[in-house]
């Protein structure tokens, strides 16, 4: 990307003017997930924010850092899919990878400092008693019975907790500020709580840890980090890190910048949330392809070019708005309508037989592989007597404006030839299980040599030939734009988001499809074959989106696709 390419938002501006005053050589980020739970689509605009400023000027660098912290929610499988999803993304931390476990004994050891300066103190009052003291935004807080307690009480308290003899929840360590101040997150927040739980990188080397709010600030100034980058729900927490850096002893002192986080309509980008979609078997689990989770889309078949050109074309704001979820299928649709391959596959399949065509007789009928992009090359479809046709394709008696197959009508096969309806042949219970029909052979390819024209071409495949799949058609998960409106977000779930087709056939060149790989089926949407339950012997595709806006079929793509921000 060009400096002229580079996008132009507050937080590059403020780096623009750092540089330029000399304030800092070098840019450092970070990106500091904390590895409870999946990443979703709102930590891509984090994560393409932090990566792409490092990649948008000289001398800079971002870090990954796991935030973890709290030892009971935790796990490798969390680190492990953040990683994936990271790289998936197109970017690469480099040999700048960190934990905040690192950084145990010193943080530790500002704790101490701040004992020993009397701004801090062992609190033995019980979570609920130390919410009740906390106070409200109108009436100031009161004052911990436990907060003069000298230096030395309590540095021997916390040695003690640190050893393990008091149980959890019996005593915290609270930084001293003011109990009385407007900013709730300043009146003597918990720094340090007993947690006798085992640290997947720590073991039992610890049985206490330290606050978000305290381990955040020290470990960006520990790093370097001259940026931080956080949503707008930490711009309260400023004043703490500030506070923090500002009363241990330590040389550097980043600034934190918050910005809006994603918000995206028909989605819910709360961890707290996504998991319980999962313990409730709502869906199947994080990577379901109706999830938001950065591994439940890449399931689906997104592709990270179309994620990264969402996360460029909804910018960086200080304010926050709701994105239409709308915009992100449009930038899926213009990556794939690039770059996907066109292929035929029948989902419904109604069966033809072509009568007037020879038993014996097969052809290989080339197609490209994409009408615009020769370089991408051609393939052989082959063709025969018994082909499927897609059952919504055929109608017994047409309504108006229908263009496709009806009895005595005449249309065109995809790259193949115009073939007429005679008979139509049905079960006991009227229900049209075969169509003969006969074909012109002097319309190979498609085309008329005497000029006549047919209102409807439709896709095909031939019987003979065809690879079975299970098809599964993805929808919107909720049927309200803002899902959590009422606060019952269960329940809006839309009970048509995940449609199985069981016995689609696809032209034979998808027997060879890669788990993952994007491919438009002509006049059904993208598709990509699913990587967690396709085999060899039964290939499963997924619905990645459909050819257009099939919710907001009238609405055209506009700048109030974004409310409230511009593109």
């Amino acid at each position: 990307m060009t400096n002229n390419d580079r996008p132009r938002d507050f937080i590059r501006k403020i780096i623009d003017s750092d540089l330029e005053n000399g304030r800092h050589a070098e840019i450092v980020t970070r990106f500091p997930p904390e590895p409870n739970g999946y990443l979703h689509i709102g930590h891509a605009k984090s994560i393409c924010l932090n990566f792409g400023i490092a990649a948008g000027y000289p001398h800079t660098r971002v870090h990954l850092r796991f935030d973890d912290t709290n030892p009971s929610k935790e796990e490798q499988e969390y680190v492990d899919a953040i990683k994936a999803d990271i790289k998936w993304l197109g970017f690469d931390w480099g040999d700048h990878l960190f934990h905040a476990s690192d950084y145990f004994e010193k943080l530790y050891g500002f704790a101490e400092e701040l004992i020993k300066k009397g701004l801090a103190y062992v609190c033995e009052l019980t979570a609920d008693e130390i919410r009740e003291h906390r106070g409200t935004l109108t009436e100031p807080g009161k004052e911990s019975p436990f907060r003069e307690r000298s230096a030395e009480e309590n540095l021997d308290l916390f040695e003690r907790m640190r050893a393990g003899e008091f149980p959890d929840g019996s005593k915290v360590l609270r930084a001293k500020i003011d109990m009385k101040n407007g900013n709730l997150n300043l009146r003597d927040p918990v720094i340090y709580r007993i947690m006798h739980t085992s640290h997947p990188r720590t073991g039992d080397a610890w049985c206490v840890y330290p606050m978000y709010d305290f381990t955040h600030p020290i470990s960006d100034a520990l790093e370097g980090i001259t940026h931080s980058l956080c949503t707008l729900e930490f711009e309260y927490h400023r004043p703490l890190y500030d506070w923090v850096l500002d009363h241990i002893t330590i040389s550097c002192h980043p600034r934190q910048i918050e910005f809006a986080r994603l918000n995206l309509s028909y989605t819910v980008v709360s961890k707290r949330k996504l998991l319980k979609l999962v313990n409730e078997n709502v869906v199947s689990g994080w990577d379901d392809p109706r999830m938001p989770t950065l591994s439940g889309i890449r399931r689906r078949g997104y592709t990270p070019a179309a994620i990264r050109y969402f996360c460029y074309r909804i910018g960086v704001a200080r304010k926050d708005s709701t994105v239409e979820v709308e915009l992100l299928e449009h930038c899926l649709r213009d990556d794939l309508n690039e770059n996907a391959p066109r292929v035929l596959g029948v989902l419904d399949p109604l069966k033809v037989v072509i009568s007037n065509y020879p038993e014996e007789l097969e052809e290989d009928l080339p197609a490209a592989n994409h009408p615009k992009r020769p370089e991408m090359g051609e393939r052989k479809i082959p063709f025969s007597r018994e082909i499927y046709i897609e059952r919504g394709d055929f109608m017994e008696e047409p309504v108006k404006k229908f263009k496709r197959l009806a009895p005595g009508r005449e249309v065109r096969l995809r790259y193949a030839y115009f073939i007429t309806c005679e008979e139509v042949i049905k079960d006991d219970n009227g229900v049209v299980v075969e169509l003969r029909c006969s074909y012109d052979p002097e319309t190979r390819g498609g085309n008329a040599p005497d000029g006549r024209k047919v209102k409807g071409t439709i896709h095909w495949v031939s019987a003979r030939h065809a690879v079975p799949a299970e098809v599964r058609l993805y929808d919107r998960l909720f049927t309200r734009p803002d899902p959590e409106g009422d606060g019952d977000f269960l329940g809006c779930v839309n009970p048509d988001s995940l449609t199985v087709m069981t016995d689609s056939r696809l032209e034979p060149s998808l027997a060879a499809a890669r788990p993952g790989e994007n491919y438009q089926f002509e006049r059904n949407g993208y598709f990509c074959l699913d990587s967690g339950d396709s085999t060899r012997k039964r290939l499963v595709f997924n619905r990645t989106v459909t050819l257009r806006d099939t919710w907001n079929s009238r609405r055209r793509l506009r700048g109030d696709l974004l409310r409230g921000q511009q593109p």
